[in-house]
């Protein structure tokens, strides 16, 4: 049951599955993680791994960089490896300085020019949601494990560029739609799971401040990195 895309046999993939953008950080993630890890997927360099953790099955895959590349994988392991819930760990940018390095922001939104929702439902909205339940079980498991302090609601906006021709134009994006950090893929997991009737949330952290200029190192990414892999993995073995 390969896709163009993915080639796991069914039943290789779990019904939950953590999606970082980088597919060596989806290695690392599997490695350092997960027990009993066989891979499933390695075309395009999107490498995919399922495995145990504490006991229960869950999968790992990158999604690659943008919405369109995460479009592909997130609607494939939907619709034809019977996976449920995603949640997406990854980086973002700060709009504000109210937020500091190494932050971790539960979206509870995320805003977007792109037409992504118009080519991919028929539906041209700009807003997409999460999961409610997913975003709950969240909180309720970094309250357990008590980091629920570290943690703050709020609605981000996917971007379709990187390098954008008014690199000055978050000032607006933050006040006119209320989007405190920046990424690129947050949008179309959520667009695409409440399309599907699926579950989807995003953990980000701050990596870098636009209005400071401030910016973790790589080594201090991968550090920040871990206690955020660990809360999306509790929370996936609770859900």
């Amino acid at each position: 049951m390969s896709t163009p895309h993915i080639a796991a046999e069914p039943g290789a993939i779990a019904t939950s599955l953590l999606m970082p953008g980088d597919p060596l950080r989806a290695k690392f993630i599997a490695e350092h993680f997960l027990c009993d890890v066989t891979p499933f997927n390695k075309i395009r360099n999107i490498l995919g791994f399922t495995g145990t953790y504490k006991g229960r099955p869950v999968s790992v895959m990158g999604s690659g960089m943008g919405m369109p590349s995460l479009g592909i994988y997130a609607h494939e392991l939907y619709t034809q490896y019977n996976v449920e819930r995603i949640i997406r760990v990854g980086s973002c940018g700060a709009y504000t300085r109210a937020l500091s390095l190494f932050d971790v922001l539960v979206a509870n939104s995320a805003w977007t020019e792109s037409t992504f929702a118009r080519f991919y439902s028929g539906h041209d909205c700009k807003i997409a949601y999460p999961h409610h339940d997913l975003n709950m079980q969240l909180f309720s498991t970094a309250r357990a494990m008590g980091v629920e302090d570290r943690l703050q609601l709020a609605r981000v906006h996917s971007s379709d560029v990187f390098y954008r021709h008014d690199a000055e134009d978050y000032r607006d994006i933050y006040r006119d739609y209320g989007c405190v950090a920046v990424e690129m893929e947050a949008f179309a997991l959520f667009h695409i799971a409440q399309t599907l009737q699926k579950q989807a949330a995003c953990l980000l952290t701050v990596s870098d401040c636009l209005e400071t200029g401030a910016a973790v190192t790589s080594k201090q990414r991968e550090q920040a990195f871990t206690s955020m892999i660990e809360l999306a993995l509790e929370t996936l073995v609770e859900s």
